[in-house]
């Protein structure tokens, strides 16, 4: 099944995308214009990652700014994902998309310009406000541009897309750092800005929903409430789970999302219809992303230095070395993606998720301090295929959940929930290796290892187990309940 205008001919299944003014595109051109912005505000976080130690040199950064150009990031995307799908459907899904990429492109700007820490800590909580807007319109932009018949490939290849960017981050990122200033893991995002709007203006038609309301309430108690908890669990680990700002900000968050629970289930118009939530597809599969992305991504973040240390290799190396693992979802996704609706999403994300878990269970028992990197192949691509059998079938199973017009802010709940996991999992793996380890030598990074990521492994497997619980065909939620 092709997806370029072949035949004069089209059903309604097989018809290009419809654009602006009328005109047809090709759905795949529809497919690149959603995909190519979500590459590289995926893309952005991971190249920073690689880039620490060069920052703390030119920028005279201490060990907490050096947290913070990670953390600013992650805390602004994570908070306002949900408000970023709700302005879409206010003011124009396109244009807010296009809005977040601009936001986004010169916000990296800024970064590129910084010559002090809190330069460049203000300008990547810039680029997480546009970050926001982007992922979750992402999602939405693609389902209304493909046909029914045709949206399990879709997502399968934007899946591919985002693990494609998982895949290149380390890569990118060292060889920028190897090769030339860091200020060109910014720079390299204009160009990318310069094709992505444009794309999206010719290829993507405007969407909106008539006459809502925005829900400025809801909005404010999630971004608060999700700040609060978010920073306490970034701060979990070099402040101490028991100490009293941390333990403050999870009651702070705790007590915010309780009020905007019921507020939302009062509202008439709510930004997150809790009637999402009775909908068990949709229920269980939040929970599978945030125990794939809590336990896959955690410990990548140790096996990632374990390259690194295991023996000393430059980040460049260690990011080459890392594709084994991160370039299968690029392959596997568009697979996963056609073969939901066949098979069934639970059962895609469970066999993901169990092959996930086996591939960090073999990773970690040949872990050692003499390992060749040959030994780690192997796991490395079972993990890797078993990435590849989520990432697509979550968000089918997703956007299946609940009614078209409500696409927006289901991805954005699930968007969210999933870079909780992720920022959880780092955090919790981190401090058990803290307790166990330290980076000081090998054997000492062995020893924080191993039971790191086993924790890692309980969490993606317990994730197994509950996306058995997934109904094949779920029923979308009754937004009108």
């Amino acid at each position: 099944m092709t997806l370029s205008e072949e035949s004069p001919v089209l059903d309604a299944d097989r018809a290009p995308a419809p654009a602006p003014e009328g005109r047809r595109v090709p759905l795949w051109l529809a497919i690149v214009a959603c995909s190519v912005p979500l590459f590289m505000v995926a893309l952005d976080n991971l190249v920073v990652s690689t880039a620490l130690d060069t920052l703390a040199v030119d920028l005279k950064a201490n060990t907490q700014e050096l947290q913070w150009f990670v953390n600013a990031y992650v805390l602004s995307f994570a908070c306002l994902l949900m408000a970023g799908a709700a302005l879409g459907d206010r003011f124009g899904r396109r244009a807010v998309f296009v809005a977040g990429i601009a936001v986004f492109t010169l916000a990296s700007v800024g970064c590129g310009l910084s010559d002090t820490s809190a330069q460049l800590i203000t300008f990547r909580a810039v680029q997480g406000f546009g970050a926001a807007a982007v992922m979750p319109l992402s999602l939405t932009l693609l389902s209304q541009a493909v046909p029914e018949r045709l949206r399990g490939m879709a997502l399968g290849v934007w899946s591919g897309v985002s693990g494609l960017a998982v895949a290149m981050g380390p890569v990118v990122g060292g060889a920028v750092v190897d090769g030339l200033d860091w200020q060109w893991i910014f720079w390299i995002n204009v160009p990318v800005c310069v094709v992505a709007i444009p794309l999206v203006l010719f290829a993507l038609r405007e969407s909106s929903l008539p006459g809502v309301r925005l829900d400025l309430v809801g909005m404010l108690l999630a971004a608060a409430g999700l700040c609060a908890v978010v920073w306490a669990i970034v701060h979990g680990e070099p402040d101490g789970w028991t100490s009293g700002k941390v333990l403050g900000a999870f009651a702070a968050g705790a007590v915010l999302l309780a009020v905007f629970v019921v507020w939302e289930a009062r509202t008439d118009e709510p930004m997150l219809p809790l009637s999402f939530y009775r909908v068990r597809a949709f229920t269980l599969t939040n929970v599978v992303s945030a125990t794939m992305y809590f336990g896959v991504f955690g410990s990548l973040f140790l096996l990632a230095q374990y390259l690194q240390i295991v023996p000393p290799r430059t980040p460049l190396e260690a990011g080459v070395r890392t594709l084994a693992w991160t370039l299968m979802p690029m392959f596997v996704a568009p697979v996963a993606g056609m073969l939901t609706d066949k098979v069934g999403g639970g059962r895609l994300m469970a066999l993901g998720l169990f092959l996930q878990g086996v591939g960090l269970g073999w990773i970690n028992l040949v872990a050692d301090t003499d390992t060749a990197y040959s030994s780690l192949v192997g796991p490395m691509i079972v993990a890797g295929v078993g990435m590849g059998f989520v990432f697509a079938p979550t968000a089918a199973v997703v956007l299946g959940s609940v009614a078209k017009e409500h696409a927006g802010k289901a991805s954005g709940a699930n968007t969210t929930v999933r870079e909780i996991g992720g920022a959880l999992g780092i955090a919790v793996l981190s401090t058990v290796f803290v307790a166990h380890g330290s980076t000081r030598d090998p054997q000492q990074f062995v020893d924080g290892l191993h039971p790191a990521v086993w924790v890692g492994v309980a969490v993606v497997l317990a994730g197994a187990v509950c996306a058995l619980g997934i109904p094949r065909r779920p029923r979308p939620a009754d937004q009108s309940s």
